[in-house]
């Protein structure tokens, strides 16, 4: 799952990433509503975290834009403006839901569950495959009902291709989903969390494979039988 924080204060942007990267998420974050604007034209989130008040603008401009380009993804709103009729505004332009500042994170780490976990959202789905099931809110996976241990990237790419079960998957979307632009990405990263979960599956009792399909991306299906 991949989040956008728009945020200008530098600390606390820096400590949202830090916390929603511990839970799991790939993070992007921006300071300004002119790059936010262009992360949302060139990159797919699963939610974005919005302040308001942002040096080169108002962060409702950010969610305008991105509603008027028929981006629906859910937007949860940072402010210290109290006022009714600003919130009505927000929610009026697309805004999912609002909290005000200041907060706990862990308060901001519940509403964006929440939001995930709306229909169409990327939380609360149980993901199953063959014999595989994967919790997308406990992130674990277990095979006939037993966990199977996973390192967290692991468990990452096979999110993503449970998600995307019988399709193929690139190595250029996966690493959009897995990592920040920020994040270092080695030039065979993807190959080695695959050749590590693909190893890890075969030496399972799994149901599934993951294949690869030489220069086009990688496929989990279930294996073939008789």
């Amino acid at each position: 799952m991949k989040l956008l924080i728009v945020e200008d204060n530098v600390e606390l942007n820096g400590i949202l990433q830090q916390a929603f990267k511990k839970e799991g998420f790939a993070v992007d974050c921006v300071l300004g509503s002119e790059d936010a604007q262009a992360a949302v034209s060139t990159a797919s989130y699963d939610c974005i975290i919005l302040d308001l008040g942002l040096p080169d603008g108002d962060g409702l401009d950010v969610l305008k834009f991105a509603r008027q380009h028929k981006n629906h993804v859910p937007v949860l709103i940072l402010t210290a403006r109290d006022g009714i009729d600003e919130r009505v505004k927000g929610l009026d332009l697309g805004a999912d839901d609002y909290c005000l500042k200041p907060f706990e994170i862990k308060e901001i780490m519940a509403r964006i569950r929440a939001l995930l976990r709306r229909p169409g959202g990327a939380l609360g789905a149980q993901l199953s495959l063959g014999n595989i099931e994967f919790d997308t809110i406990q992130r674990e996976a277990h095979i006939d009902g037993s966990l199977i241990r996973l390192s967290k990237r692991e468990l990452d790419v096979l999110e993503e291709l449970m998600r995307r079960s019988n399709r193929v998957v690139s190595k250029a979307a996966l690493e959009e989903s897995l990592y920040g632009f920020d994040d270092e990405i080695g030039s065979n990263s993807i190959e080695v969390h695959i050749s590590r979960l693909r190893k890890k599956l075969s030496t399972s009792p799994a149901t599934v494979a993951v294949h690869t399909i030489r220069g086009v991306g990688y496929i989990l299906s279930e294996n073939e039988t008789g």
